[in-house]
C-alpha cells in the first residue's frame, strides 16, 4: 500500500531536523549494522493514530537569488513540497513572523497543498501571545511545539494525519504483480517501459498512479497481470542540478512502498555512484524483493571478462544486495529485456516463499553443529528452535535462551545458510531472536 508524504520546510534555524529526529523517533525503524545503507538520511518512515507515513526533511529555504547554495537548497525544497500530501511549517515562536516566513508561505499557498503551521520552540504554552501572530499568515490555527522536548507534538501529528486521504485512497490492485522502476535520472527507466510496452502484448489502460508523475501502466505477458510502475521525470533537468541530486530519490519512495518486486536501475556507462547507493539502500531497507538491472549494456566494449568484472564491482558497491540477482540489458535494442518479468516472477515467488517448520530447524540444527553459537562473556546461549512467521519478506524468529548474547554476524552465518538451502534469491530475509516462554534450561 502506498504511503502519504509530509515534507517539513521553513527558513534556516527554526528546528525543521530537530523536529524531522522527534518524529521519526515515534516508530524508529531498525536496520541491520551494514555501513553506507543509511548515508546521507533525508527521509524515514513513521506512524500515528495507526497511519503509516513518510516524512521528509528539508534545507533552510532562503530567497537569496544571488546565492548559489541558497538557490539550491530552496529547488530542494521544492521538490519536497511537489511530492508532499500535507507540508509542516516551521517557524520560530520566539523570532515571530520574519520577511523570510512570509516568502516561505507565499511558496506553500502557490502549491496548493495541505499545510501544518508548527509554532516551534514555545517554552509556555498557556501564554498564546507566544505564538498569536501567526494566525495572521492566513495557513489556519498554529499549534504550539517544542521540539527539542517532545511536547505537544502530540497534537501536531494528530492535525497531520487529519489531513490525509481516507486508507482507501492509497490501496493497490491486489491481482497484479507490481514491478517499481527506480533509479536515478537517464538510467533509462522510462525506455525500459517503453521497450516492455512495445512488444505483442495487450495494454488494458494507462492510468496515474498515486505517485505524482508517475505512470503505472498495466499490460499483460504469457498470460500474467503486471503494472508496471515508472519514476520517470524524477527530477526536472531544466531546474534541478547536480548538488541536488540526492533529493531525486524523494519521488521513488512511494514507488517502492508499493511494488511487489523493485528494479533497481543501473547504468553501465558510468558504474555504481553515491545516489545509486542510497536508492538501493531505500529498497533494501524496506525488505523489498528486487532486481539490480544494469542497463545500456550495449554501450560496452566487451571483452571475456568485461561481465566477471562489472558483477564484481557491482557487488562491492551494493554489498548489502549480495542476495539480489543481475541482469545486463539494453533497452534500446531490447536485449534480454523480457527476462526481467521472468525474474520478477521468480523473486516475487521467493519473496513470499514459506518453508515448513521441520525442514527449517533441521537447516539451522545442522549449521549450528557445524558452527556452534560462542559464548557470551561465560554464559551459555542456546537456540532452541525456529518458526517462520510471515512471508514478504520471510521472517523467521529464532527461541533462545540469552537473545541479546546472539551476535548479528552469527545471524547473518544463519541467513546465509537458510539461502543456501531454501534459495530466497532477490529477497531480503528477516530473523528476529526472542526469549524462549518459561524457564530456560
Amino acid at each position: 500500500m502506498a504511503k502519504p508524504v509530509v515534507a517539513i520546510v521553513g527558513r534556516p534555524n527554526v528546528g525543521k531536523s530537530t523536529l524531522f529526529n522527534r518524529l521519526a523517533g515515534v516508530r524508529k525503524a531498525i536496520v541491520e549494522d551494514t555501513p553506507g545503507v543509511t548515508r546521507d538520511r533525508i527521509y524515514d518512515k513513521t506512524d500515528w493514530a495507526g497511519r503509516e507515513f513518510i516524512i521528509i526533511d528539508t534545507g533552510g529555504i532562503r530567497f537569496d537569488e544571488g546565492d548559489l547554495f541558497a538557490r539550491e537548497v530552496k529547488l530542494q525544497a521544492e521538490l519536497a513540497i511537489d511530492e508532499a500530501d500535507v507540508i509542516i511549517f516551521v517557524v520560530d515562536a520566539r523570532d515571530g513572523v520574519t520577511h523570510e516566513d512570509e516568502q516561505v508561505a507565499e511558496l506553500l499557498r502557490k502549491s496548493q497543498r495541505p499545510v501544518v503551521l508548527a509554532a516551534n520552540k514555545v517554552e509556555n504554552f498557556h501564554q498564546q501571545l507566544e505564538y498569536y501572530e501567526f494566525y495572521n499568515m492566513g495557513l489556519g490555527d498554529p499549534i504550539p511545539i517544542s521540539a527539542m522536548h517532545g511536547m505537544n507534538t502530540d497534537e501536531l501529528l494528530d492535525a497531520v494525519v487529519s489531513k490525509f486521504g481516507p486508507p482507501s485512497q492509497y490501496a493497490e490492485d491486489p491481482n497484479a504483480v507490481k514491478i517499481a522502476i527506480v533509479g536515478r535520472p537517464n538510467v533509462g527507466k522510462s525506455s525500459l517501459v517503453n521497450s516492455l510496452l512495445g512488444q505483442e502484448r495487450v495494454i488494458v489502460s494507462d492510468v496515474p498512479g498515486t505517485t505524482r508523475d508517475s505512470i503505472d501502466t498495466p499490460f499483460r505477458y504469457n498470460g500474467r497481470d503486471y503494472i508496471l510502475i515508472d519514476t520517470a521525470g524524477i527530477r526536472k533537468k531544466s531546474r534541478i542540478k547536480e548538488p541536488t541530486e540526492k533529493y531525486s530519490v524523494i519521488r521513488s519512495l512511494r514507488s517502492i512502498d508499493r511494488a511487489d518486486v523493485v528494479l533497481i536501475m543501473l547504468d553501465a556507462t558510468e558504474g555504481v555512484i553515491e545516489q545509486d547507493k542510497r536508492i538501493a539502500g531505500y529498497v533494501h531497507e524496506q525488505s523489498k524483493a528486487n532486481i539490480i538491472v544494469v542497463n545500456k549494456w550495449d554501450l560496452i566494449e566487451k571483452t571475456g571478462s568485461t561481465m566477471n568484472q562489472f558483477d564484481k564491482d557491482i557487488r562491492e558497491e551494493l554489498k548489502f544486495l549480495s542476495y539480489s540477482p543481475l541482469l545486463y540489458i539494453s533497452a534500446l535494442t531490447r536485449k534480454r529485456i523480457f527476462q526481467v518479468l521472468d525474474i520478477a516472477d521468480f523473486v516475487v515467488e521467493q519473496h513470499n516463499r514459506r518453508v515448513p517448520t521441520a525442514e527449517l530447524n533441521r537447516v539451522l540444527n545442522e549449521a549450528m553443529m557445524l558452527n556452534p553459537l560462542p559464548g557470551g562473556g561465560g554464559k551459555r546461549v542456546k537456540i532452541y528452535y525456529s518458526a517462520q512467521v510471515r512471508t514478504a519478506p520471510p521472517t523467521f524468529v529464532l527461541f533462545a535462551n540469552n537473545p541479546e548474547m546472539v551476535h548479528f554476524s552469527y545471524l547473518r552465518y544463519l541467513e546465509n545458510s537458510l539461502r543456501q538451502n531454501f534459495g530466497f534469491e532477490g529477497t531480503p530475509i528477516r530473523l528476529i531472536v526472542r526469549a524462549r516462554s518459561g524457564k530456560d534450561t
